[in-house]
């Protein structure tokens, strides 16, 4: 048997990696944010206002702390029928979850579309070096980088 010695490669000769589009190209900047005390009717109207279909809730000292959306907003409904709570008075503490996933501004579309393909996620909230929060990237920002790529590549395929 032959061992595999690998050869260097010099700097000069590495082929160059292709850069992709990056994540804050597409990502959404302008958030809506909760607070864990916000009352969950101020929750459900804003979304509803928003046309979006949730959002990060942050602590006193703008950390993610976790995300509110439409889904965790059906609980209310359900624990006014079920359980004979009254809907007021209730807040997002009460129903927001702790589960969510954050990328790096530093990523492109490509490592994105990689996490949301092996995740169940609806949406990454994109922060900076230090953990704060930057944007928001859902799947639909990453259907729209596709289309732009695809243009892209439409059109250069035709100039040829």
């Amino acid at each position: 048997m032959v061992n595999f010695k690998p050869k260097l490669v010099k700097k000069d000769q590495q082929k160059s990696v292709k850069s992709y589009e990056p994540v804050t190209k597409y990502m959404a900047r302008d958030l809506v944010t909760f607070k864990r005390d916000t009352d969950i009717n101020e929750v459900i109207d804003t979304l509803l206002e928003k046309k979006i279909s949730g959002a990060p809730v942050l602590n006193d000292n703008n950390e993610i702390i976790g995300l509110i959306d439409d889904k965790d907003c059906l609980n209310v409904l359900v624990d006014s029928v079920y359980h004979n709570l009254p809907i007021s008075k209730r807040i997002v503490d009460t129903y927001m979850t702790d589960m969510y996933k954050t990328v790096s501004i530093d990523s492109d579309i490509i490592d994105v579309a990689n996490e949301f393909l092996k995740s169940n996620f609806k949406r990454f909230l994109i922060v900076n070096h230090n953990g704060r929060l930057m944007g928001q990237i859902s799947r639909g920002d990453i259907l729209k980088a596709i289309q732009t790529v695809n243009q892209t590549n439409w059109h250069n395929q035709t100039d040829v």
